[in-house]
């Protein structure tokens, strides 16, 4: 099973079900529709939700739009976007880096008797 790691407050809104996607650079994963996957809280270390993948959209950070980001947090602008995935992914990231938009569904959550 494939893994993504999630601040707390991130993981929280998951949870809640505001947050149904999530924006990956440098796809190590190889991540596709059907992947199965452990919703990890980054802060804690532990497995917080399962979930499959539903949808995959590639493009460049600069192509990305509202559109792409329903159910993912926003931001103000593109340079906003950029600054913050420079704080993830180094300073390399830049309006040309390609991007993946990954949508799930969840399997089972906190609380669940799965997890």
């Amino acid at each position: 099973m494939k893994t993504l790691k999630f601040k707390s407050f991130k993981a929280d809104w998951i949870l809640e079900g505001t947050k149904i996607s999530t924006l990956r650079l440098f796809d190590d994963k190889d991540l596709r529709v059907g992947d199965k996957l452990d919703l990890i809280n980054s802060d804690t270390g532990t497995v917080f939700a399962h979930a499959i993948i539903t949808e995959v959209i590639q493009k460049t950070l600069g192509e990305i739009n509202d559109i792409d980001l329903e159910g993912h947090e926003k931001w103000n602008s593109q340079e906003d976007m950029i600054k913050t995935h420079k704080l993830y992914y180094g300073d390399t990231v830049n309006i040309q880096t390609p991007a993946k938009i990954i949508r799930f569904k969840l399997l089972s959550g906190r609380g669940d008797r799965g997890i």
